[in-house]
């Protein structure tokens, strides 16, 4: 029996983690950060919070004998990925990662990239602008070094405390989002420029071409350096990764 420890939080984790529960050679763990308060349920064993740095994940890989760590986090979740790398590497477990691919600017899209939120702040200048922020409850506290904008802020959980801005309004949604609703969003709202970062994949992509068929600046946030190993872009890749790691389940009298 094999034992693997998928780091969580994306759908394509969730989905890979039900493609690898069904081989009974494989006993799975998924783990979530806890960064969101009613996370989707996973529908395998999961545990929740953080395991102390690299060198707590480490400790944990050995005390329960993991054979396989897969990275399978947000592509922004730059220290979780450090961390999965460095312990694997401290604990000789091997790691594989499933990165989905970046979204690329099309026709008609007006993309700033930027490297940070910092900087994505900076970008929207000193002239008042009603932006919609589609970045997750943790990164918009950053806005409000620029209060003179108008803010639309979408998170999943709701933010606490508020932004120590005048003029905000909170959106309480999770995907995915259809382009017609992201449009009607917008129009409704008044929005000249979203900021977001390159997440790729369909679920959240419905603002990025609202944006483009309405003409709306895009300020994308490039997506952090993450650590050099052995990644799929796929679910169905990676699960044939995972397959040929652990040979076929066929073998094994199934």
């Amino acid at each position: 029996m094999k034992r693997i420890l998928i780091l969580g939080g994306t759908t394509e984790a969730r989905q890979l983690a039900g493609k690898l529960a069904a081989r009974p050679d494989v006993s799975l763990t998924l783990s979530l950060a806890g960064r969101t308060e009613s996370p989707v349920a996973q529908g395998v064993p999961t545990r929740v919070g953080g395991f102390g740095g690299a060198d707590g994940l480490a400790a944990y890989l050995r005390e329960t004998d993991v054979g396989l760590l897969i990275d399978a986090t947000h592509p922004y979740a730059a220290q979780i990925s450090a961390n999965a790398a460095e312990a694997a590497h401290e604990a000789s477990v091997p790691i594989i990662a499933l990165w989905r691919p970046g979204w690329e600017p099309a026709e008609g899209d007006r993309w700033t990239l930027v490297d940070g939120v910092t900087d994505a702040v900076k970008v929207l200048g000193a002239v008042p602008r009603r932006a919609f922020l589609a970045l997750g409850r943790q990164e918009v506290a950053a806005f409000e070094a620029a209060p003179q904008h108008h803010y639309l802020i979408r998170s999943v959980d709701p933010v606490e405390p508020r932004l120590a801005v005048p003029d905000a309004t909170y959106l309480l949604a999770r995907g995915p989002f259809r382009e017609a609703d992201e449009q009607a969003l917008l129009r409704d709202h008044h929005i000249d420029v979203v900021v977001s970062k390159n997440s790729g994949g369909e679920a959240t992509y419905g603002k990025i071409a609202a944006a483009r068929a309405l003409g709306i600046e895009v300020v994308m946030i490039r997506r952090p350096a993450l650590p050099d190993v052995t990644s799929a872009e796929t679910v169905e890749a990676l699960a044939a990764m995972v397959n040929h790691f652990l040979g076929p389940a066929a073998d094994r009298g199934v």
